[in-house]
């Protein structure tokens, strides 16, 4: 029988590919290790999903400053702000929002920021505690430029406090916070209160179509904000 040594096979495999490709050994998985590898890839996805609501909707208030909720929050959402307005000594409650996308030619608010403050008024706010402060239509990044629109009202009308908290809905808390804290910089803190939301269950929100929608573009909003969002750019 012929013996042909480890080099000479290899030259044989190089030749027979011609010389574009070599033969190696590589380690493969077995049935139990695709069994191991599936098992482990749920629980990571069950850990996650657990975790993602929990990680969005975040909660760390700074009471004494001025409290900031967003104007697009539906009614008890609302109502909950001035609770906590009322509970705590805030200096101003100010509502932000740019132009309502629905229904603007047939209401007398055109932007989200006069329709949330005329509720809170409603509710039963005194027009002294709250402000409404519009931002104008943009493209993108909306959050972002509402908190500019903010800030620049605050620094025209007797500066920006050392702390504003942040009133916002479930998993978009940590999110705005995240852009509030980049349109104010460093020297404000910014604190968040999430209020729960009341479309889906938030315990199991990947039951639902519109849980499974809100934390999953948020996950992949928050990333983008944390990451990618550039504030030189135009919106």
């Amino acid at each position: 029988m012929r013996i042909i040594n480890e080099s000479t096979r290899n030259t044989a495999n190089e030749f027979r590919l011609v010389g574009l490709f070599r033969r190696k050994e590589c380690l493969v998985l077995t049935g139990r290790g695709w069994l191991v590898l599936i098992v482990l890839a749920a629980a990571i996805v069950c850990f996650a999903a657990r975790s993602a609501y929990g990680f969005l909707a975040v909660s760390d208030p700074m009471p004494g400053g001025a409290l900031v909720v967003e104007g697009w929050l539906p009614d008890y959402a609302l109502s909950a702000a001035m609770s906590e307005f009322t509970a705590h000594k805030y200096t101003m409650l100010y509502v932000t929002g740019g132009p309502l996308t629905e229904g603007a030619p047939l209401s007398e608010y055109k932007t989200c920021a006069q329709l949330g403050a005329a509720t809170l008024i409603k509710l039963g706010m005194s027009t002294n505690e709250v402000r409404a402060v519009p931002s104008c239509e943009v493209r993108r990044d909306r959050t972002y430029s509402c908190a500019l629109a903010l800030r620049d009202y605050l620094q025209r009308n007797g500066g920006v406090p050392a702390s504003c908290t942040l009133f916002s809905l479930g998993a978009h808390s940590r999110r705005s916070r995240l852009l509030f804290q980049k349109a104010f910089g460093t020297d404000v803190h910014i604190g968040i209160i999430n209020t729960e939301d009341h479309d889906y269950d938030c315990r199991r929100w990947w039951r639902s179509s519109a849980g499974f929608r809100t934390v999953t573009g948020e996950i992949l909003a928050f990333v983008y904000a944390r990451f990618f969002f550039d504030p030189t750019v135009e919106r």
